[in-house]
């Protein structure tokens, strides 16, 4: 783990409130699918954000960082990234990268821009051909904010052994998928969850809650991954 200069090559708009950031090191950083980098806004402010691209692919970082009025602490480091051509980060964090030495069926579950997380793993799961089911599961408020809701459906109908499963809190009367909690849409699905490994991401709450439900629904803790649990 180390510090280190990226120059800021795009910043775009994914939705009103959902920026994505993508940073060019001066040199590759070798990192796992799952983890997390830091921005370095002082030098005791460090703000963890999730690589959201795959670990092949470590020319770039890569970040989904939701951002508005309500969330000064994000909102922060996006005008930071506005003022400058350069920003400095630490890392590569966290014990929640992805598990591939022995493949078991896998179930990953976002909620809003936990997506990155997910989205990390998935990519790098996709570098080869699956070789057990993959569940992604990704909740967010409204459609709107589903900012990779196509193109993750274009992947589900190109990998026979990828599900993706979008789940809306606050549906509208023309959505025809899922609605609620995208934890409770896992628990409907699965009898046990015995056999697979879980990756989670989103806010501490929702994490912790589906924890303890997954546990009651047979998973074992050991296959549990999140950066939420380690706290």
């Amino acid at each position: 783990m180390s510090e280190f200069e990226c120059k800021i090559a795009q910043m775009e708009a994914l939705t009103p409130f959902v920026w994505r950031i993508l940073l060019e090191p001066q040199v590759p950083v070798a990192f796992k699918a799952g983890q997390y980098i830091r921005v370095i806004m002082g030098e005791t402010d460090k703000r963890p954000f999730s690589i959201a691209n795959g670990a092949q692919n470590n020319g770039l970082i890569e970040l989904h960082i939701g951002a508005s009025e309500h969330n000064p602490w994000a909102m922060q480091v996006i005008d930071r990234l506005k003022q400058g051509d350069n920003i400095c980060l630490d890392g590569p964090h966290g014990k929640a990268f992805l598990r591939s030495e022995q493949p078991k069926p896998t179930i990953l579950m976002a909620g809003g821009t936990g997506f990155s997380y997910t989205w990390s793993i998935l990519q790098t799961l996709l570098t080869s051909p699956l070789k057990e089911p993959v569940f992604l599961y990704w909740g967010t408020k409204t459609r709107e904010d589903m900012y990779a809701l196509e193109q993750l459906q274009v992947l589900a109908t190109q990998h026979a052994k990828l599900s993706f499963i979008p789940v809306l809190e606050m549906p509208g009367k023309d959505w025809p998928g899922r609605s609620g909690l995208v934890h409770q849409a896992v628990l409907d699905d699965f009898i046990s969850l015995e056999p697979y490994q879980v990756y989670v991401a989103g806010r501490f709450e929702m994490a912790g809650v589906a924890r303890d439900a997954f546990h009651q629904q047979g998973l074992l803790l050991t296959n549990l991954f999140g950066d939420a649990f380690e706290f």
